[in-house]
């Protein structure tokens, strides 16, 4: 394939607005191709394919969400046709309208945040059904028993071992960390309330808990930081947590060429007052802390208004989001390792509360200096559905249609936020690095988020001309050109052609295998059978992920040096 001609977009290689050729052959960016499938893309705007660090897009909270939402199921319904099975749902999507919507965007891979090691099974049988796009899924850790004990009793090889087993079992690519000890403790009623406070029957704290996993997240080399959900998440004041935790870890290194940690839609955890009544923004403060501070990297998590459905690891916090909304809500527990929560919501624009959120979001982006440290998301479908992604764009790059849309929202989103006085616009480039090459870059795919020799043949083509059309003025037209990719390809695949889906080729699974010295392994094999055989409801011989349901997997290697 070649495509001919684009305005290409490739921050990775310094390619700012070039027009160029691009050719793939066997699935991957050569030098220069001999077929004969010809793209002419003069006159449009050439990015990588998009890539989505953080979703909730398979698993057992998602389809809870499904189950506890038939209403939201009738929405965004497509009937099945000779080459697509039928789409529903809106903010929970089924798993076919997962790939169709991603790949109409321009976007060729997405990862599952979160799914806790005991039901990875069902999250890569989702995963196997989400058609087109790459993807992978990160494993919950914070919260498992072995890791407590480990922690607890300071054994970080054994801890790096579980680690690695644990991504083994689960066929996950990374280390995820929710509300660390507070899962634990929710099962006995409680929280933890800051990065001291110990976790009941472990007497361990969330500051030793992240710092400990990341020690071993390092150990083991692994391609992605450790991606953390910080405690106090969603609660006014709780930026003062955030920074708390971000100085606990600022002596750790990263060892290798990339942050050492991530923290996730950092839009919830960047809240100041002391309860709703007084409630804040506290971007500015967070912004600052990273513009001061290279090793760490966020996600925006942007709330859209309208109708979404909140999910997480955190169930402590959705118990709270149930009381509050008075909303139905759907809570579990996860025998020995995470609990979790599901509760439907609506965003309204005169919700003095939602209009400051709204604000909070797009004041992190633009006021974090280096956008390789922000990545866009809505943290699907918490903050909104990832649909709505040409929304975000839009606002990014123009600040008259903030100024629009901050006119239709309750005041005090102009009068607790900072957002107002802020005139920066991103640019192309800038909008290609939070969308495309630096989730690429946090996550650690080198083949993906750029369009060198040797990349993924993942490439979206927009009808749009950057070079006739400023974002500033006519962010209308910026919005729904990139709502409609004119071609999205998958592996040097036509795959969206003028909008519209045209093949569903199956994509591929990432997961990573980390070696590790056989005695630490032996001893966490050790443990597992006494913790299987006393505590388990399930056999060991029928927890872990096998092979079969993974059946197109992209192995990372990885391990202990």
């Amino acid at each position: 394939m070649i495509i001919e001609g684009g305005i290409v977009y490739d921050p990775i290689n310094g390619v700012l607005g070039e027009e160029m050729d691009l050719s793939i052959e066997d699935g991957r960016v050569v030098e220069k191709a001999g077929g004969s499938e010809v793209i002419d893309a003069r006159g449009m705007l050439v990015m990588p394919g998009g890539v989505d660090a953080h979703a909730h897009i398979a698993g057992g909270k998602v389809n809870t969400g499904r189950i506890m939402r038939p209403e939201d199921g009738r929405r965004g319904t497509e009937p099945r046709t000779k080459l697509l099975r039928p789409s529903t749902g809106y903010t929970v999507p089924n798993c076919y309208a997962i790939g169709y919507r991603y790949a109409r965007l321009g976007y060729t891979t997405a990862f599952e945040a979160a799914t806790p090691i005991l039901e990875a099974r069902h999250t890569h049988e989702e995963l196997e059904e989400i058609p087109i796009i790459d993807k992978g899924a990160l494993t919950l850790f914070g919260n498992n028993w072995e890791v407590l004990e480990c922690v607890r009793d300071g054994d970080l090889g054994k801890l790096a071992a579980f680690v690695a087993w644990g991504l083994l079992a689960s066929r996950g690519y990374g280390v995820k960390v929710v509300n660390p000890g507070g899962g634990e403790a929710w099962g006995f009623g409680g929280n933890v309330k800051g990065i001291d406070d110990p976790v009941p029957s472990f007497d361990v704290t969330p500051r030793e808990i992240i710092r400990y996993l990341m020690r071993a997240n390092e150990a083991l080399r692994l391609p992605h930081s450790v991606h953390l959900h910080t405690n106090n998440l969603g609660k006014p004041g709780n930026y003062e947590t955030t920074l708390e935790t971000l100085r606990a870890v600022e002596d750790i290194a990263a060892s290798r060429n990339r942050q050492v940690l991530h923290v996730t839609h950092m839009q919830f955890s960047a809240y100041g007052g002391t309860g709703w009544r007084d409630f804040e923004s506290k971007a500015p403060e967070i912004a600052g802390y990273f513009n001061r501070h290279d090793q760490f990297t966020m996600d925006m998590g942007q709330l859209i208004f309208g109708s979404a459905t909140t999910m997480t690891a955190d169930a402590p916090l959705e118990y709270g989001n149930a009381r509050l909304l008075k909303a139905k809500w759907s809570n579990h527990d996860i025998e020995l390792e995470e609990s979790s929560g599901v509760v439907p919501i609506v965003y309204g624009r005169k919700n003095p509360i939602n209009a400051i959120q709204w604000a909070i979001g797009l004041e992190l982006a633009l006021l974090t200096e280096d956008s390789w440290q922000m990545i866009m998301t809505t943290d699907h479908p918490n903050g909104g559905p990832f649909v709505n992604y040409p929304e975000v764009v839009a606002l990014l790059m123009s600040r008259r249609k903030r100024e629009e849309e901050l006119a239709t929202l309750h005041d005090l989103a102009s009068k607790r936020t900072s957002l107002p006085s802020i005139e920066r616009e991103m640019d192309w480039n800038e909008v290609a690095i939070v969308t495309r090459a630096g989730p690429a870059r946090i996550l650690g795919l080198p083949e993906k988020g750029h369009l060198g020799v040797g990349a993924d043949g993942d490439v979206s083509i927009y009808e749009i001309n950057p070079e006739k059309v400023d974002p500033s003025r006519d962010h209308e037209v910026v919005k729904a050109a990139l709502a409609r990719a004119k071609y999205t390809i998958k592996a040097g695949e036509v795959v969206v052609r003028d909008g519209e889906v045209v093949a569903v080729p199956q994509g591929s699974t990432y997961w990573v295998d980390a070696s590790v010295p056989e005695a630490d392994a032996a001893r966490v094999r050790a443990d597992l059978v006494e913790k299987f055989a006393k505590y388990y409801s399930i056999q060991m011989s029928n927890y872990m992920v096998q092979d079969a349901y993974v059946t197109r997997p992209r192995v990372v290697r990885a391990g202990v040096i």
